[in-house]
């Protein structure tokens, strides 16, 4: 193979290494992709020692071998959080069987949007990201409410109520979710 083929060889295994870690992270896989990641890496050390002519190829395996030492960092930052029993993923899934040792911290904020609501929003949201042709296989609604919970007191004060309404809006090609005070009927 040449260096063309060799680079778009290891940007395709550099995403599925990247895939398959979140399904790790996300307790989809049991192991860890220790062969897959030892491939992507022989991958990356294949040009180290040969000058790469063509610029744009020179630039892209530059590009692919930064993102992978980027991303290694963050694996590695995750696998100890998870070794230390500190990733806050583990920490739910322990509470939930019942691990008791594993702190499960309980934030200090107002309650949740009513269920109805925070489901129309997330439906919403979802849907507006198909429409952008965005992926939404992360999304939770999980995630929209704790979005929202989060940006409570700063909407409250920016507004002076908390009598507030969320709604879908898409800006540049990217739904976003903005907060306007909630009219009185």
């Amino acid at each position: 193979m040449g260096i063309p083929e060799d680079i778009a060889q290891f940007e395709q295994s550099l995403n599925e290494l990247i895939i398959k870690y979140e399904q790790y992270f996300l307790g989809l896989e049991k192991r860890e992709p220790l062969r897959l990641l030892e491939t992507v890496e022989r991958l990356a050390r294949k040009y180290v020692s040969v000058k790469i002519v063509n610029t744009m190829l020179n630039f892209k395996y530059n590009s692919l071998v930064a993102k992978l030492n980027s991303y290694r960092q963050y694996w590695n930052r995750t696998l100890r959080l998870m070794e230390e029993g500190r990733y806050s993923r583990d920490r739910f899934r322990m509470a939930m069987h019942g691990d008791r040792s594993a702190p499960v911290e309980k934030p200090d904020t107002p309650p949740a949007p009513p269920r109805d609501e925070a489901d129309e929003l997330y439906r919403q949201f979802v849907e507006a990201r198909r429409s952008c042709n965005l992926p939404v296989g992360t999304i939770t609604r999980e995630m929209i409410v704790s979005a929202i919970e989060r940006q409570k007191p700063a909407i409250a004060a920016k507004y002076g109520t908390d009598r507030v309404e969320f709604r879908i809006v898409i800006e540049n090609g990217v739904p976003k979710i903005k907060a306007r005070p909630r009219r009185s009927s």
